[in-house]
């Protein structure tokens, strides 16, 4: 099936963050069924770069599992903004669960309590509220701030990657009454695993995951356009048990979409349904995002030849 796919006319794309940080780039791959998205990190070795691309063809070639459920409850994902603006985000997004960023800089715990407190109270007591530090605690820290953080939130559901390798999870892990979430790799240490299906290699891949772990599972964006993001929907409506809101509403991190706005996903009432294809790009917006600057042209070419090459 790959032998059907013109990877030398894949588009690449470039779309700004909405709040300036910088600019998600990556391919687009069309297959016979349909789309996918190749858009692998910075930093990403070569094996990850490999399921990334396994990811990216799936769709579009043997397709996705049948979902379980045609509908997915989404947590809105909030950046490291100002309370007011947290606030806003939340109150639009019709979502009952927010993953709120923290430790984004070493001393921003004041304001992240001061966001945090802001989510809490617009979403009430019913809502529910997650923390996402990105692995930038130590262990000292981590231990201090969930303590500070959960007391702010009125509860946390759990945070997501407080530190960065699986000996400090477990170490935040034993001093913390609040569950730690992280991937899949560092499933002993942690009580929640995070699934992306990028970085897994695929839905069906994922799936084999969560099944051979049997912790509950999160499923979260890794920051893909609506066409990337219909994978992690597809994953969520295919897991035999879903206890959490899934990061999946993270299209309103970006300033702007490749599809037509009709099919962006963004959550209604909370939602996002599931597909059994992403959207079509536009060609008006592929053209609108494109990346023309030689040297990156040239490195995402080269990226997806040392892929394909072993995938």
């Amino acid at each position: 099936m790959k032998a059907m796919i013109d990877f030398d006319a894949t588009p690449i794309f470039g779309i700004p963050m909405a709040d300036g940080s910088g600019v998600r780039e990556g391919m687009l791959i069309e297959g016979p069924q349909g789309w996918g998205e190749f858009s692998p990190p910075p930093g990403c070795d070569h094996a990850e770069d490999v399921r990334w691309l396994t990811a990216a063809v799936e769709g579009g070639t043997v397709g996705w599992p049948d979902p379980r459920r045609g509908r997915i409850p989404i947590a809105v994902v909030l950046a490291a903004v100002d309370a007011a603006s947290a606030r806003r985000t939340v109150g639009a997004s019709g979502c009952l669960t927010a993953e709120v960023t923290v430790a984004a800089t070493p001393d921003s715990l004041a304001d992240d309590v001061e966001r945090v407190a802001a989510v809490r109270d617009e979403l009430g007591p019913r809502g529910r509220i997650r923390l996402n530090a990105n692995g930038m605690w130590n262990v000292e820290d981590a231990a201090r701030a969930i303590g500070i953080l959960a007391e702010a939130a009125a509860g946390v559901e759990f945070v997501a990657d407080p530190c960065r390798t699986t000996a400090e999870l477990a170490a935040v892990r034993g001093r913390v009454d609040v569950p730690i979430a992280a991937r899949a790799s560092c499933a002993e240490a942690v009580d929640v695993v995070i699934l992306r299906s990028g970085p897994l290699g695929g839905v069906r891949r994922a799936l084999r995951v969560a099944e051979r772990l049997e912790l509950p599972c999160v499923v979260s964006s890794s920051g893909e356009t609506s066409i990337g993001l219909a994978a992690g929907l597809a994953l969520a409506g295919a897991l035999p048990e879903l206890p959490y809101a899934c990061a999946l509403g993270t299209v309103t991190l970006l300033d702007g979409d490749l599809v037509a706005p009709g099919r962006s996903l963004r959550p209604v009432d909370g939602h996002l349904p599931v597909a059994p294809t992403p959207a079509a790009p536009v060609p008006e917006l592929v053209r609108r995002f494109a990346v023309t600057d030689a040297e990156r042209v040239d490195a995402w070419r080269r990226r997806l030849r040392s892929a394909r090459a072993t995938a």
